[in-house]
């Protein structure tokens, strides 16, 4: 059995453009998640180390110079993959860029790199919304950043106006068309958009040892909770959700009991619609591949299927949760209702699906070499003790 692949987000932005504030955040709300942070901070003082620290379990810190540059893939390898071991226990990886890296280049890293056991969770570009035109003046590389973001956010509405508020987003539009845009204040957005709420057994939870994030929510949950709720309102007057985290993305969920057909179903996620950011669940291809069902791992522009055998007495049914900022839900639906085969009405009409050996041809590109050389231990024996190796 292969190890469960974990998801590495890369947080970036322009200096002071709120990305602590933000990964702050996403540690206080984790979900249950048990998070690892990689903290890349330019320069000689690890401020954001130390503003981190006290609230994660693991923080790999990489001081005095850019992740990028201070780093090749295959040391980024040896960190993610010393964070993706069982023995961590890590449920996602947060590498918190310099405001002076390149997004780009990180990118490229987890995407090429040898860590069969993460899995690429996004780029997040954070934009300081106060500060936009002079960032622009000072950085014109930000256009090109927001250009390949998977996900913008837009921090700091607080501090503008509606009118400035509506102008910057048209202007981040314009720069990355189609890519979600979440507003923010303070850095508050929902975990669930980076990350799934964590699902564990009741006596693993109840055994482990209290943690600082755990300190952390019990000493400042309630100020945060009520110090969220009296800032989150548009400058026009209107109240935003009474500041529920939800209010800026949506959900769709989507079940079909029919099989889907492989070149549909890839000609809509190879022209994904705008502001969709995260596709997950398991799709039926029926007699395209009739052992397996595959897992669909989308985030941005990046897509991943992982294949595994069907259960024994499992119901054989597509099952897919959309989420993103300004999505059409009616037509989401609609545009996968017509990704399903209808049922084959004939035999011969059966076994021409069986023997169309191509139309997977376009899934299995998107298909990662998972083999593991060092598998998972049986889950019925006893737990791995700490790791020397880990930070």
């Amino acid at each position: 059995m292969s190890r469960k692949q974990i998801p590495v987000v890369v947080l970036t932005g322009f200096l002071g453009s709120g990305k602590t504030t933000l990964l702050n955040h996403l540690l206080r709300r984790r979900a249950g998640n048990r998070i690892a942070v990689v903290v890349n901070d330019f320069g000689a003082i690890e401020i954001d180390t130390m503003t981190v620290a006290g609230q994660v379990g693991s923080t790999v810190s990489l001081g005095n110079g850019c992740l990028c540059c201070a780093v090749d893939a295959s040391e980024l390898d040896g960190y993610l993959e010393r964070l993706t071991r069982p023995s961590a226990r890590i449920d996602i990886v947060v590498i918190e860029a310099s405001g002076l890296a390149e997004p780009q280049e990180l990118v490229r890293m987890i995407l090429t790199g040898d860590h069969p056991h993460a899995v690429y969770g996004g780029l997040v570009q954070v934009v300081d919304a106060a500060e936009f035109d002079a960032t622009r003046a000072r950085h014109p590389e930000i256009d090109r950043h927001i250009s390949i973001a998977d996900l913008v956010v837009l921090n700091k509405t607080d501090r503008v106006t509606g009118t400035e508020h509506r102008r910057i987003l048209a202007t981040l539009d314009g720069l990355g068309p189609g890519t979600p845009v979440v507003s923010a204040a303070y850095g508050r957005i929902d975990p669930e958009l980076l990350f799934d709420p964590a699902v564990r057994p009741d006596e693993e939870e109840k055994a482990r040892q209290l943690s600082f994030e755990d300190l952390y929510e019990d000493t400042h949950a309630a100020h945060d909770d009520q110090a969220f709720h009296g800032d989150q309102a548009f400058h026009d007057g209107r109240a935003s959700h009474d500041g529920h985290l939800h209010a800026a993305y949506e959900s769709v969920s989507f079940i079909a009991e029919a099989p889907m057909n492989p070149r549909r179903l890839m000609t809509f996620l190879d022209s994904r619609p705008p502001g969709l950011y995260r596709i997950k669940g398991f799709v039926d291809f029926g007699a395209a591949d009739p052992a397996n069902r595959y897992a669909l791992h989308a985030v941005g522009r990046s897509l991943r299927f992982h294949p595994a055998p069907w259960g024994r007495g499992e119901e054989r049914l597509s099952q897919l949760v959309l989420i993103g900022s300004g999505i059409d839900r009616e037509a989401l639906l609609k545009e996968l209702d017509a990704c399903q085969d209808p049922p084959p009405r004939t035999a011969a009409s059966r076994d021409a699906a069986a023997v169309d050996e191509s139309a997977m041809w376009g899934v299995l590109r998107y298909v990662p070499d998972l083999t593991d050389p060092d598998p998972d231990p049986d889950p019925g024996s006893e737990p791995e003790g700490p790791d020397p190796d880990m930070p």
